[in-house]
């Protein structure tokens, strides 16, 4: 950020003349008014839409398909645990991973990545040896950071996009140790001071190598979440409307909206809304509410299954 720029921000923030409330809660509002707005607007032609026997299956379909979206990720957290030259139990973490998983939803935003870090640096860490403070915040600040790289990338799935697809893989470029190093690094110290970690103990080892295989894991990840996404598109009969590259770019951009914008737990209300601002032109906004709507109660399920069945397991002798 320009010194300029910075030393203003400075001022604003000095002088109290910030949004009341911070900026969390004028993009809840936003998103929500937005929300809101359209289900008013449609709430007529949502309540004619109507699932079929097949459609039902295809969001159980999507219900599963988003669940093994979390096994994915988690097998993707241990690829970055692996790269980063610790020894994770594979098994061990997936499930530690899906019981933390919920409490992405508790006001905050950062209550799992708190439990990822504590079980990562203790005495019953899914891994050969417990992790450092410094190792353990940088795994678990690169799994969403690569998931939003590769998120972005798929953005090009749907052609050029007025030079959009070009602006989807440049983040690729931040992933070379030269620019990945200061991003991570400032990342660590922000999460360090919410975490209530000495800066000093979070410093990881700098990074010098690109992270292919963090990336392929979470390539996959976004891929497979998508997945759940088309079925609830084929539960509604609308994968007609736009071509499947043009669903994937439009999904993947406003999955990472909802992964990256400082909003509700969970992306909720922003994903929603950025689906409807990009793909409103080629759909009308009745269906493809319904299909957004169907999308959050299906993962939202799946994040509840994967939780429970990693408890039970946990709970096995």
């Amino acid at each position: 950020m320009p010194p300029a720029i910075h030393s203003l921000l400075q001022r604003i923030r000095a002088r109290g003349m910030g949004l009341p409330g911070g900026l969390k809660l004028w993009i809840n509002l936003l998103s929500f008014g937005f929300l809101l707005a359209a289900l008013v607007g449609h709430g007529r032609q949502l309540f004619q839409l109507s699932l079929d026997g097949q459609g039902w299956l295809w969001l159980l379909l999507g219900v599963g398909v988003s669940l093994l979206s979390l096994v994915a990720n988690g097998f993707s957290l241990a690829v970055i645990l692996r790269w980063l030259g610790l020894r994770p139990r594979w098994s061990w973490l997936v499930r530690a991973y899906l019981e933390t998983n919920l409490r992405k939803f508790l006001p905050g935003g950062i209550w799992h990545l708190t439990s990822r870090v504590q079980l990562l640096r203790g005495g019953e860490a899914p891994l050969a040896a417990p992790a450092s403070a410094g190792l353990a915040l940088a795994a678990v600040l690169l799994d969403p950071l690569l998931a939003a790289v590769a998120a972005l990338a798929l953005v090009a799935a749907g052609g050029w996009q007025n030079g959009l697809a070009l602006l989807g893989v440049l983040p690729l470029a931040l992933l070379w140790p030269r620019w990945l190093n200061p991003l991570l690094g400032r990342l660590e110290r922000r999460k360090a001071s919410e975490l209530g970690l000495e800066l000093e103990a979070a410093a990881a080892p700098p990074i010098r190598g690109y992270p292919w295989p963090p990336l392929l894991g979470q390539l996959l990840f976004v891929l497979l979440r998508f997945g759940g996404f088309a079925c609830c598109v084929q539960a509604f009969d609308l994968s007609y409307s736009l071509n499947w590259g043009g669903w994937l770019a439009g999904f993947a951009l406003a999955w990472t909206a909802g992964l990256v914008v400082p909003g509700a737990p969970g992306g909720l209300g922003v994903f929603e809304a950025a689906l409807l601002l990009r793909l409103g032109f080629a759909i009308s906004e009745a269906p493809l509410l319904a299909i957004a709507i169907s999308y959050r109660l299906v993962v939202t399920l799946a994040d509840l299954l994967a939780a429970f069945t990693a408890r039970l397991d946990g709970q096995q002798p």
